[in-house]
C-alpha cells in the first residue's frame, strides 16, 4: 500500500470544496505561487482505497507548469459523503460526477484529466461519455478491464467483507497491518486510518466489485480520439505493466514508464510523474491549437 510521502500542503495548494449539482465534493486546489494561470487546468482522480491526498507530492509541480490542477474525493470516499445506494457507485455514476466537476472547474474550457488506477476506470467513462471535450486523457497505473494479482484478491477481501465485518475490521486485518510493514509515521498511519473509515461502506465495497468487473473499453476509447498517455511503474503490481504497454498500443497512445516506481507513481517517483505529465499536456496543447489555426 502506498501513502503520500508527506501531509503538510505544499505553497500553492488549499483544501476547497466544489459544489455541483449532484452535491459537494472535497478537493485540493493546486495554482502556482505566482497566481497566474496561463495554460488549461487539469483534473485528478484517485483509486479505489485512495483520495485526493495520494497526489499531493505532484500537485505544485504540476501547478508550476501554469495551471489549475484539482485533486479530489470520489463520491462516498474519504470527505466527499456519498449515499448508501450502490447504483451510484457504479463507474458509470461516478463518471457522471467527473464530468460535472469538469464542467463546473472548466467552465466549459478544455481541461486534461488523470485517473489513478480505479480511478482511470471511472476516468474512461467520463471521456468516453461524450458530456465532456477534454483536452487530454491520462490512464496512470490503470488498465483495459478487470484487475488483476494481488490487487485482485484484495479487492475481493474490501467487497465480501466490508459489508460483512465493517470498516473497522478491514482495517484491523489488512490495512494496518500493510502500513506497519512499510514502516510510516504515526501521522501517516493516523491519516491512512481515518480516511479507510471515513469511506462509504457501501460506496467502497461496491467500487471494489467494479474493478473486478470492469470489461474492456479500450476500443471505445480510440474512437474518441482524445490525446492519451498511458503512464505506469516498471514494478505495477495492479494491472501487469505488459498489459498497460499492449492497451497503450491499441489506443495509440503515448506511454510512460516510470523507473523505480510500483501501482503509486505520484507517491513513489512524484518528480518523474509530474514531468511527464507536463510534457504530455503542453504537447496535447500545442497541438490541438495548431489544429484550431
Amino acid at each position: 500500500m502506498s501513502t503520500p510521502r508527506f501531509l503538510d500542503l505544499p505553497p500553492g495548494v488549499a483544501p476547497r470544496k466544489i459544489e455541483t449539482p449532484q452535491g459537494t465534493f472535497a478537493v485540493l486546489e493546486a495554482l502556482p505561487v505566482s497566481g497566474v494561470v496561463e495554460r488549461w487546468p487539469a483534473l485528478l482522480v484517485p483509486g479505489l482505497t485512495g483520495s485526493k491526498e495520494d497526489f499531493i507530492a505532484v500537485l505544485m509541480t504540476l501547478a508550476q507548469s501554469g495551471r489549475r490542477v484539482v485533486a479530489i474525493d470520489l463520491r462516498g470516499q474519504y470527505e466527499t459523503p456519498g449515499p448508501n445506494d450502490p447504483d451510484a457507485y457504479t463507474c458509470s455514476a461516478l463518471g457522471a460526477d467527473v464530468d460535472l466537476l469538469a464542467q463546473v472547474i472548466g467552465g466549459g474550457d478544455a481541461m486534461h484529466l488523470v485517473g489513478h488506477s480505479f480511478g482511470g476506470l471511472v476516468a474512461r467513462e467520463a471521456a468516453i461519455d461524450g458530456r465532456t471535450k477534454f483536452a487530454s486523457f491520462t490512464l496512470m497505473s490503470s488498465g483495459p478491464a478487470a484487475i488483476e494479482g494481488r490487487r485482485a484478491i484484495n479487492g475481493r477481501k474490501i467487497m465480501e467483507e466490508v459489508p460483512t465485518l465493517g470498516l473497522e475490521h478491514v482495517w484491523h486485518h489488512k490495512f494496518e497491518p500493510e502500513a506497519l510493514a512499510g514502516d510510516v509515521s504515526d501521522e501517516i498511519l493516523a491519516f491512512l486510518r481515518r480516511r479507510l473509515l471515513t469511506n462509504s461502506p457501501t460506496g467502497l465495497a461496491c467500487m471494489a466489485k467494479q474493478v473486478l468487473t470492469m470489461h474492456d473499453r479500450t476500443d471505445e476509447l480510440r474512437q474518441i480520439e482524445v490525446p492519451t498517455l498511458v503512464l505506469y511503474g516498471e514494478h505495477d503490481d495492479g494491472w501487469p505493466p505488459e498489459v498497460q504497454s499492449e492497451m497503450a498500443a491499441r489506443l495509440g497512445a503515448d506511454c510512460v514508464v516510470v523507473p523505480g516506481a510500483a501501482h503509486s507513481p505520484a507517491v513513489e517517483a512524484p518528480e518523474t510523474t509530474a514531468a511527464a505529465l507536463v510534457r504530455f499536456w503542453n504537447a496535447a496543447e500545442k497541438a490541438l491549437l495548431g489544429h484550431a489555426v
